[in-house]
């Protein structure tokens, strides 16, 4: 997949583009579908599956606080992007002079002469350009005059627990409760999160005889507080492993941390970044009366994920 970071550096449109335009945050299977169907489209004229995206999200530019943690980081969204099969994803600096861009700027100046499209495969409720002026109706009425084709795709509905239509607001839901199982369902993957391996409070081995690698967050959304069966990726290995999110309530730290035991693995990875995939809650953190109960509970808590992760 060729990655464009730069839209200046587009010299010349491409062949026949079929394009597909969104944040993508998950790039969940809603998001794939769309994938598809442009590559099926673009393979039926001959022609480049595009997709465009936005760096840092929208929403970040324009509201400043408030807004909700990332499923995916940048660099997730860009490698599950160029699975599916898209031949161009073009990712726009999203700044305040670019939000500033009428709808008919984006459409006329950007996407057809700049890109090269000759069709746009979008959702039924896609807004886009300054004040979300450009909609449906306002494509509709360019398809002719600037001799493009429109598709407007059905969302995929999820039937199950009624998650209803598959969103990035309804996996964001699912994981903040800590139903990673659910999240996978409408991701088409497990949950990851990413990080780089810091040194910790060195207790884990030493007192509990069980260590384990801390994990710095960036700037994505983390699973609810508890403890999870995970499968850890390092050093292009996988590995089975138990984690905890939370606070360590037994040793009354009042700091937040996600710690993860890698099962069966004595690497030095201090520095290095890993990722970590939750197949599924074990339970609630909880304050036990002291260094053996809890190791105990670990000790159990390990089972159990063997057994999980053998499924």
């Amino acid at each position: 997949m060729e990655l464009v970071e730069d839209i200046e550096k587009i010299r010349e449109p491409y062949k026949n583009a079929v394009i597909t335009i969104g944040n993508f945050d998950g790039v969940h299977i809603g998001h794939q579908a769309l994938f598809h169907e442009v590559i099926e489209k673009a393979d039926a004229l001959g022609g480049t599956a595009v997709a465009m995206t936005f760096e840092p999200h929208p929403m970040r530019v324009l509201k400043q606080n408030g807004y909700p943690p990332q499923i995916t980081l940048y660099e997730q969204k860009v490698e599950l992007i160029g699975r599916s099969g898209i031949d161009v994803l073009i990712c726009v600096p999203f700044t305040h002079k670019f939000a500033s861009v009428t709808a008919k700027e984006f459409v006329a100046d950007l996407l057809v002469k700049r890109i090269g499209m000759k069709v746009i495969v979008v959702g039924r409720d896609y807004a886009f350009g300054k004040n979300r002026e450009g909609n449906l109706e306002f494509l509709k009425t360019y398809t002719k005059p600037l001799d493009f084709e429109l598709i407007v795709t059905d969302w995929i509905q999820q039937t199950l627990h009624n998650a209803g239509r598959i969103s990035s607001t309804r996996i964001r839901e699912f994981v903040t409760d800590g139903n990673v199982g659910l999240a996978q369902k409408l991701l088409g993957r497990y949950y990851q999160i990413r990080g780089k391996v810091e040194t910790g409070r060195d207790r884990g081995g030493k007192l509990l005889g069980f260590p384990t690698a801390n994990i710095k967050l960036y700037d994505e959304l983390a699973p609810k507080t508890g403890v999870y069966a995970v499968a850890v990726e390092s050093r292009e290995q996988q590995y089975k492993g138990v984690a905890n999110i939370g606070y360590s309530p037994t040793f009354d730290d009042h700091e937040y941390t996600v710690e993860v035991h890698i099962l069966d693995f004595n690497d030095n990875i201090y520095g290095e970044n890993i990722r970590v995939n939750f197949i599924e809650r074990l339970r609630d953190e909880k304050k036990f009366s002291g260094i053996p109960e809890l190791s105990e509970q670990i000790r159990k808590d390990i089972i159990r994920a063997r057994e999980i992760t053998s499924l």
